[in-house]
């Protein structure tokens, strides 16, 4: 009976099964572009140069200083492998770069190319030539902006001045190994990336290091991971990449507040939908209920018949949109939706990739799934308790 009531009206049963189809299809895709989104961008944040984790020498952030150093960065550094965190040091510093009748500041970056190679891709993003090499002392690798400032390219010399810890000027010659394509605004800009042996003999740093990136094992929560450093490190001071980047971790959290919205939003114009469709579809069949109820039919059975039927519309918008959620989600995980055409993409200042794909997971299907199954039982209450408790004696007087 419930399924020869849904098709007595098929034009309003067919659109209403498509507009839940259609709502449960923009937003499965929806929540794996959003999941896709966070991700990928949580990935440049840490992948690149920021980690999980940073651990510097006291006051050091509040007030960056050449003599301001970790001291035996190495009995640390072994400390927190054997507690399972891959970590590696940095040398930093602050300087000049001149080539040509060009000059611009820049930030040295010394670092320990083995360790940093597993816990930043920041050497797999070099567009042009090559990475630092621990047998090439004087090669460097310069940033994207820098470089077109500057007029530099592969094999390029540059003059590099900064003073040292003596207190005097200290210079020397390099010759640039490759360019960055873009990462971020700070390294495009001014990011000066050499071994951390060259930088310590240009600016006679004999030991420590100024800065420590940490990546936490795999299925570690980040503040447990803290914890974790902190015992290791003792006063040394550590942060996370959301103390270190406070608005990039602000915004990564609206936006999944922002998914939720939209999906209050649209099953809302649902929901309206459903309602109205429901209460038509009583209205039209108030002399039929009281029939029904006449004969013996109690408002328990009435009420179910009436969930039956928007379980069957609901089940089949189901059906439709998961059917098309499926390879929709698989073009968008591979392909993507190339936003090249924007000429670049950053998030305040962080580079991301300009192809923006969807992240498959369980829970993009079943959470919006759940969802629509909510609001059509909460949509469909006020119909269905109306067809209940009707009066049959109203009920054949209606017209």
């Amino acid at each position: 009976m419930a399924w020869r009531n849904v098709w007595r009206n098929r034009r309003r049963s067919l659109v209403t099964v498509a507009a839940m189809s259609l709502a449960l299809l923009v937003m499965i895709l929806y929540s794996g572009l959003v999941d896709g989104y966070l991700q990928q961008m949580e990935r440049s944040i840490l992948d690149l140069e920021v980690g999980d984790l940073q651990i510097h020498a006291p006051d050091y952030r509040d007030n960056p200083s050449l003599y301001t150093w970790i001291e035996e960065p190495e009995r640390l550094l072994a400390a927190l492998e054997g507690a399972g965190y891959e970590a590696s040091g940095r040398v930093l510093a602050f300087g000049l770069a001149a080539a040509g009748e060009s000059s611009a500041g820049i930030s040295f970056r010394g670092v320990d190319v083995a360790r940093d190679a597993r816990v930043s891709r920041i050497g797999l993003e070099v567009a042009a030539g090559e990475w630092v090499d621990e047998a090439d002392p004087k090669g460097v690798v310069v940033g994207r902006r820098l470089a077109r400032t500057l007029g530099l390219s592969p094999g390029a010399e540059v003059v590099v001045l900064t003073q040292g810890t003596d207190g005097a000027m200290a210079y020397d010659l390099y010759r640039v190994r490759g360019v960055l394509r873009s990462v971020a605004d700070a390294t495009d800009r001014a990011g000066f990336f050499m071994t951390a042996s060259a930088l310590r003999e240009l600016v006679g740093v004999p030991e420590g290091v100024h800065q420590i990136i940490v990546r936490r094992p795999a299925g570690a929560g980040l503040a447990d991971a803290a914890l974790g450093v902190e015992d290791v490190a003792g006063l040394l001071d550590v942060k996370t990449w959301r103390q270190l980047l406070p608005t990039l971790s602000s915004l990564l959290e609206s936006t999944r507040g922002i998914m939720i919205a939209m999906f209050v939003l649209v099953y809302s114009a649902i929901a309206i939908l459903i309602l109205n469709a429901m209460l038509m579809a009583v209205f039209e069949r108030i002399r039929e209920l009281g029939v029904l109820k006449a004969l013996g039919v109690g408002p328990f059975a009435v009420l179910r018949l009436i969930l039956l039927e928007s379980g069957i519309q609901t089940g089949l918008a189901i059906l439709i949109g998961v059917g098309l959620g499926i390879p929709g989600m698989f073009y968008l995980s591979r392909y993507g939706i190339d936003l090249a055409s924007l000429a670049g993409v950053s998030i305040l200042g962080i580079a991301i990739d300009p192809v923006w794909r969807a992240s498959v997971a369980l829970e993009n299907f079943t959470q919006p799934v759940f969802a629509l199954v909510c609001i059509v039982a909460l949509a469909v209450i006020y119909p269905a308790c109306k067809a209940a408790w009707i009066q049959p004696v109203e009920a054949m007087r209606y017209r």
